[in-house]
């Protein structure tokens, strides 16, 4: 029997975020080693602080939390996503402060020092913009042949986008780097909005959080109405989308999801599509653009049903 996978949360916390670490955290599948932060859903001092206090609530402060960028590659940051995840990236709900603190190294460096050490061992898990990955990268050029695999929320080959109409918000806070990400030798697979916007919890799932009667969940239960109302609003819906959670569903559960492999690029540029993922299909006898990159796992479908029931067994133990 093998053992759990290895993993590293690349995480901008983050009400879905923090839906995501506490399911990984209650799945024996996995074993997150360590997460780092990142702006995204707020700003990188207050994603780290909520990144330590939700292990500190899960009783989880032995898994070391690193500090990631402040701001994308190239371009300015263009702020966080206040009225998804309010002020605090935590549904103005707030979070009891941590007692533990960030260790004394970098993102990317520890993210470069953590694979290096356990070659074809780690899977990075990054579920808001790329740029540690991209930064990882750079700073150790063999760091892709190393890494076990990629699986990442981001992006989005065949759906309309959420941050703008042609870009899903984490790879548009950081195209450069995605484009950087998505052109690794590496196995990647990306659970976009193609297949996240397809999993998703009703009202009546989200009541059910409230009733499980544990520190993770009672601190879900304080942030999701927040969420809920934004999805409500702007969605129409009466639930919400699951999106981080949703690539670590694919870790414990691969045989829920459809998919297509396809070579991805990122429009880096300053036009109306800048942060578009956009794949290779329908685009024959014109592949230049792709040429030499390895095809990613596209996640376009899923059972939903079935995903939303195991990420609430795994909140309730």
């Amino acid at each position: 029997m093998t053992g759990p996978r290895t993993i590293i949360i690349d995480t901008d916390p983050g009400v879905d975020d923090a839906m995501a670490i506490f399911y990984a955290l209650g799945s024996p599948e996995v074993e997150v080693i360590g997460l780092t932060t990142i702006f995204g859903n707020a700003m990188t001092d207050t994603t780290t602080y909520n990144a330590l206090a939700l292990l500190e609530l899960a009783g989880r402060s032995d898994i070391p939390v690193a500090r990631g960028a402040d701001a994308p590659l190239v371009a300015p940051f263009a702020g966080p996503a206040d009225f998804v995840h309010g002020t605090d990236g935590q549904g103005n709900a707030g979070i009891a402060a941590p007692s533990s603190r960030a260790i004394d190294r970098e993102a990317a460096r520890f993210i470069v020092d953590t694979v290096m050490a356990s070659p074809g061992e780690v899977t990075l898990v990054p579920i808001g913009p790329l740029t540690n990955i991209a930064r990882a990268m750079q700073l150790e050029p063999r760091l892709a042949e190393n890494v076990r695999e990629i699986v990442l929320m981001g992006g989005n080959a065949f759906a309309q986008g959420n941050a703008t109409p042609a870009a899903e918000a984490n790879i548009h806070n950081d195209p450069e780097a995605a484009d950087i990400v998505f052109g690794a030798s590496c196995p990647i697979t990306m659970a976009g909005l193609d297949v996240t916007q397809k999993v998703q919890m009703t009202r009546a799932d989200l009541a059910r959080i409230g009733r499980m009667g544990n520190a993770r969940a009672d601190q879900l239960a304080r942030i999701l109405p927040f969420y809920l109302d934004f999805h409500a609003t702007t969605d129409g819906l009466d639930g919400i989308h699951v999106h981080d959670s949703t690539a670590i569903s694919y870790l414990i559960a691969p045989d829920a999801f459809t998919w297509v492999e396809q070579p991805i690029r990122v429009d880096t540029g300053d036009s109306f599509s800048r942060g578009k993922t956009v794949s290779s299909h329908g685009h024959s006898g014109w592949e230049e653009p792709w040429a030499g990159r390895r095809a990613v796992r596209i996640l376009t479908g899923a059972d939903s049903r079935r995903l939303v029931e195991l990420e609430l067994a795994r909140l309730a133990e």
